[in-house]
């Protein structure tokens, strides 16, 4: 159900920028192809110190009957930007998948289906949810962007490069975003984009996935609470 779930990474420049209100609601629409699929719904709380993030999945017609879907992710906020310490990942009909993060040990600890499991933590880690907001509390850099993506069941490397801006038109509204295009590893594989949004933090407006099939899931904010 989270296909369009992006990676992105944390070679992030030191521009200043103010951090996001202490509670942003975005409401999205999934579309599957050129219909929509589902509602999603993230609601980012933090004080500067700490942070809490939510995502609910909810599908609409035929797909309502895949049941819902809840992801959450807590942590810090440090100089360098999200430090996840915890993640989960919650569905009907599925084992939850879990990451802990220990940043001291530098040890990471995930469960899926078998029982907990350890290894190193990459330097630039992050979980399924907190990489879309990561560049909310340290701004993107012209340069590419890596993050080590972390969820219950492993661990995954991206590279996203800097597109500059492009004007995009949504539900939400218009807007002057900024593009970051996942680096093609292979040229037969999935491609991922993400727009953001800079006179806001930088949050996230839109991740678009598109499979080695043509097969494109689209996820575009419908309403932005950002008071």
């Amino acid at each position: 159900m989270h296909h369009w779930s992006l990676a992105i990474g944390l070679s992030l420049c030191a521009a200043a920028q103010a951090a996001p209100p202490a509670r942003v609601e975005i409401a999205y629409e999934v579309m599957y192809n050129e219909g929509v699929v589902a509602d999603v719904t993230h609601l980012l709380e933090h004080d500067g110190v700490n942070y809490k993030l939510t995502e609910r999945w909810k599908g609409r017609s035929l797909y309502a009957l895949l049941g819902e879907a809840q992801r959450s992710s807590r942590g810090t906020i440090a100089a360098d930007g999200l430090h996840p310490l915890e993640y989960e990942d919650v569905r009907s009909r599925r084992a939850p998948a879990r990451a802990s993060f220990d940043w001291k040990t530098r040890i990471l600890t995930l469960q899926f289906r078998d029982g907990p499991q350890s290894r190193p933590m990459p330097a630039n880690a992050q979980d399924r949810l907190s990489f879309a907001y990561a560049f909310a509390f340290r701004a993107p850099g012209k340069q590419p962007t890596e993050f080590s993506l972390v969820d219950g069941k492993g661990v995954a490397d991206y590279v996203f490069e800097n597109a500059g801006r492009e004007r995009i038109r949504i539900p939400a509204g218009e807007f002057d975003a900024l593009r970051l295009v996942k680096r093609q590893d292979n040229p037969d594989g999935r491609s991922s984009e993400l727009w953001l949004d800079p006179s806001r933090s930088y949050l996230p407006l839109r991740v678009l996935v598109v499979q080695k099939d043509g097969t494109r899931i689209d996820q575009v904010a419908v309403r932005v609470i950002a008071p």
